[in-house]
This record gives structure tokens, sequence and C-alpha cells, in this order.
């Protein structure tokens, strides 16, 4: 089943795949984000949204978690193998575990449904605007020095966007390999999330975006950094973000 809202001057509108199985809670949302521009498709199921994704090729994707067929968890870790937009979970779900996961595995934000309106409006604008701040295909400007880089163990080659970790190949999305290079490239500074957002997406920080931390954990969790303590990418607090030179060596 799917719930269009279409305007005039439809190239002006975002579109949004909403997987959401409950049909007055995707009819209302899809009718209140149908008011401010966003086009929005309602599938009520979970092993029917890959699908649609790749069908309708959307700006941004909205999953619910608790759907039958798949769950919104395992739906947004397949769809961050083949789809790089914004996946955002919106669910009634009020777990700190749950919202934890949904960061691990790909997510760009977990927001209640409790959340006001207005306020998930908001949310998901921002993360429409950071991506289309980049373009899908462009380099960002701090990708231009050409020479691979290695700290102990790790290197990191820009041209071929390979990373290496003891010897082993290490899998990362596009906008997770800039930040490691972004980081990498200014080692043994402190990079706060504003200077982060402004050299790869360029846009500033808001003080409500997460999404430089959601990718952090992504990176920790990869370059087998301390969950708990992190020695190879630090948390320098009420400052930012510091990538360590000399963690590499184990």
């Amino acid at each position: 089943m799917y719930v269009g809202f279409f305007h005039e001057n439809r190239r002006c509108m975002n579109k949004i795949v909403y997987v959401e199985d409950e049909p007055e809670v995707g009819q209302l949302i899809a009718a209140y984000l149908g008011k401010h521009d966003m086009d929005v498709i309602v599938e009520p199921r979970g092993d029917r949204a890959e699908e649609v994704v790749v069908r309708e090729n959307p700006d941004l994707v909205l999953l619910d978690i608790m759907l039958p067929g798949k769950d919104g968890m395992t739906l947004c870790r397949d769809l961050r193998g083949q789809w790089q937009g914004p996946i955002v979970l919106l669910t009634s779900l009020d777990s700190d575990m749950n919202h934890i996961l949904s960061l691990e595995m790909g997510a760009s934000d977990y927001i209640l449904k409790t959340t006001p309106p207005a306020v998930l409006l908001a949310r998901l604008r921002l993360h429409l605007r950071q991506h289309i701040a980049v373009p899908d295909g462009s380099v960002p400007s701090s990708l231009t020095p050409h020479k691979a880089i290695a700290f102990g163990s790790l290197s990191i080659d820009p041209v071929n966007r390979q990373v290496m970790l003891g010897g082993e190949s290490v899998a990362l999305s596009t906008a997770d390999f800039d930040l490691l290079w972004e980081l990498a490239t200014h080692a043994g500074q402190i990079m706060d999330r504003d200077a982060l957002l402004k050299n790869l997406r360029g846009v500033s920080y808001d003080g409500m975006d997460r999404s430089v931390d959601v990718a952090i954990s992504r990176l920790r969790k990869k370059l087998l950094d301390n969950a708990t303590e992190p020695y190879r990418i630090k948390t320098v607090r009420n400052k930012g973000y510091l990538f360590a030179p000399h963690a590499w060596d184990n």
C-alpha cells in the first residue's frame, strides 16, 4: 500500500519512504509531512521495503522497528549495504539499547513517536540538508591529497578508498571513510563537531545534530577501539575528537 502526497511543483519536494505497519500512524505522519513539501510513500511490510527503496530512490528512509516480515533494525543494516542516504528510526520503543543498536547498524537518527511533529520535521529537514550538501559521487576537498598514510598497523589509501588494519581490510561507507580521513589528516589535533561538519558537508553544527557522534561510534567499533575508554579516536570532553597517531601499534 502506498500513500503519496504530491504537489504541482514536485521537483521542490523531498521524497521519503516510510515503513510503518500501523495504517493510522503512517497516514497521520505522511499527511503532516505532506503539508511541508515532503512526498511520503508508506510501505507496511519490512520484507518489501528494500524493493521500494531501490525503485523509488528516496531522499530519506523512515523506519519503524516492529515490522512484519523484517524488523526495522535488520532492515536498516541491510539497506546500508546498498543505499547511502539518511535512515531515521521512528519508533515508540524508548530503549537506550535499541537506540545504540540502531546507530551501530547505520541509522542516522533515532526518534520517538512521542516527539512533537514540528521537532520531527526539523530533524528530518536537517538530515536532508546534510545529505544534499555532499552530492553522491562528489569528493570532499579534504581528500585532495593522493598519498596513502599509515599509523602503525593502520593504513588509509584515499585513491582506492581502502582502509587496512593489521593486514585486514576494513569496510567503511563513503561518509565514514571521509570522516576517518579528516581525523587522520589532522592526527593529534582536536576536531570539534562544527569543524568536521563544515569540512565534510559544508554545514555548521546546529547544536542538535549527532551524526558525527554516531559515525565516530561506528569507526571505533570497526577499528577495534575500546568502546568504554577509547584510545584510538579519543573524546576530549566539551571540545571534540582526537585521532591518536601512536595508538595503532598493536
